[in-house]
């Protein structure tokens, strides 16, 4: 493979979201208040859930594209144990949305607010929106994707479901 060929590829990959910069080892608790104020901590759900976690944002066109496929995965695998939690990163001047963009797409899973970014910081260093990381059961971090395009959420199922089934 020519110098340009890898150099193109390895840009295409990082383009992609591979080589996020976040450690794949056992996701680091956390806990945000959900649109109610009630507290939600990750490690509720650790080791015995898989749990997606959306970063998301009012003003993201594409992800107001991929949030109805994501309550349809969450009703469609909630009962097999999937938790879905979606962080919004909506700072002061538009958290005011989050509610109103929640109930508009009948979001069913909580929806948490991290107007600080501390959790942003942690897993979305590059606060690319959508963002998703997909915890497995035994709370290991299996696979980090940046971006939404129509038809990604065919692969997150397929890994949703390959993790529900292990």
């Amino acid at each position: 493979m020519s110098r340009f060929a890898c150099f193109a590829l390895v840009s295409l990959l990082s383009c992609a979201g591979v080589d996020d910069g976040l450690n794949r080892g056992r996701a680091p608790d956390f806990a945000l208040d959900d649109l109610q104020g009630r507290p939600v901590h990750l490690s509720d759900y650790l080791g015995r859930s898989v749990v997606l976690i959306n970063f998301w944002a009012t003003w993201c066109q594409p992800c107001a594209g991929e949030l109805p496929h994501l309550e349809r995965l969450y009703g469609k695998y909630r009962q097999n144990g999937l938790v879905i939690l979606g962080v919004s990163m909506d700072g002061p001047e538009t958290v005011a949305q989050v509610a109103p963009v929640a109930r508009r797409y009948r979001l069913s899973y909580p929806i948490l607010l991290d107007e600080e970014t501390r959790v942003v910081g942690q897993y979305n260093p590059k606060r690319a929106a959508p963002f998703n990381v997909l915890i497995g059961k035994d709370g290991t971090i299996a696979k980090t994707v940046e971006g939404y395009s129509s038809g990604d959420e065919l692969a997150l199922e397929a890994d949703v479901k390959a993790l529900l089934d292990r």
